[in-house]
């Protein structure tokens, strides 16, 4: 148990940390999560029709080539976007871990320690923390790609925005989203299963510069893998649920009393989207159907955008559990 002065400086330390880890992260985030999400297929498309419809999204370079033109469109409140519910996931997801997990690190709806309980220990931590986290995950990414502008504190009319009706009358329907939670969950699996495991046989043990090199190497490797379903998961995350009483959430039927985002909400910008967003009417089906259409209408290259972000994730990782288990050495 922590003492009234150490829990004193604990909270101003983790204070401290998330004002300036906000300030820094919510623009870099918002631009990786609006390059990933970015719609722009390669070909002409045909609508739910039938018909033929061409449909361009914006071509950006890169990360650094969204940030500019988030900036030029939506000026510094476009960098900002989804700086509430960040803040909102952040505390409560760092009260969460360090209650329940002993943690004394900030936690987001990305990122939380798990505990370390064996294989299955493990994966049972981290599903739950995946869980607990996605519904917040799913508001900020819809917060950060929508073209209209989100009050900081107007609850009720952010969230009439951001969720359909048919979320709004039955929130846990964010968890059917098709093909989302089969995504986070290869995620976890794949870094449980895999990751720990090389980093318990080459680096817990016997640490030696060359085992290092080698986890070093799968961590990099892993990029392959990790990146694609981190793009996934984020064009999953922004697809909204439109299934009525009479459907099920695959088939993202329309609600007859939506209400038309037009009618109460105004545009960041009236002239120019920062991004091109799928089509509401024509959704993926599922963790398979996302990943062949992907890759039919915008080419394996898209599964791959920001990988360096994923690289540098992978060798901070690799770093960090050396000098963990050299240290016990």
């Amino acid at each position: 148990m922590y003492a009234f002065s150490e829990l004193l400086f604990l909270g101003f330390t983790l204070a401290a940390s998330l004002v300036i880890s906000l300030l820094i992260t919510v623009p870099l985030t918002g631009a990786l999560v609006r390059l990933r999400a970015n719609y722009n297929p390669k070909a002409l498309q045909l609508d739910p029709e039938g018909n033929v419809h061409v449909h361009t999204g914006p071509v950006v370079t890169g990360f650094f080539g969204m940030l500019r033109r988030v900036y030029r469109i939506e000026g510094f409140a476009g960098l900002y976007k989804g700086f509430m519910p960040t803040t909102l996931a952040t505390i409560v997801m760092t009260g969460f871990a360090v209650i329940a997990m002993d943690s004394t690190r900030l936690a987001t709806h990305d990122r939380i320690d798990n505990i370390d309980a064996g294989l299955f220990g493990t994966i049972a931590s981290a599903t739950f923390a995946m869980l607990v986290a996605l519904p917040a995950s799913i508001l900020t990414y819809r917060s950060i790609v929508t073209p209209y502008k989100l009050p900081y504190f107007r609850l009720i009319y952010s969230m009439r925005i951001l969720l359909t009706p048919t979320e709004g009358r039955r929130p846990w329907i964010l968890y059917l989203t098709p093909g989302l939670l089969a995504t986070q969950m290869f995620r976890i699996l794949y870094t449980v299963i895999v990751l720990r495991s090389f980093r318990l046989l080459l680096v817990a043990n016997n640490f030696t510069p060359f085992k290092f090199g080698i986890y070093l190497g799968v961590e990099m490797i892993s990029v392959i893998i990790t990146c694609p379903l981190e793009v996934m998961a984020t064009k999953l995350a922004i697809q909204r649920n439109h299934a009525s009483s009479e459907y099920n959430s695959v088939e993202q039927e329309v609600e007859d009393d939506a209400v038309d985002a037009h009618e109460y909400a105004e545009y960041s910008n009236q002239e120019e989207d920062v991004i091109g967003l799928r089509h509401e009417k024509d959704p993926y089906l599922g963790f398979v159907d996302c990943f062949k259409r992907i890759v039919d209408e915008e080419g394996w290259q898209t599964l791959y955008r920001a990988w360096w972000v994923n690289m540098i994730a992978a060798i901070a990782t690799a770093v960090a559990a050396a000098a963990q288990y050299q240290g016990k050495v």
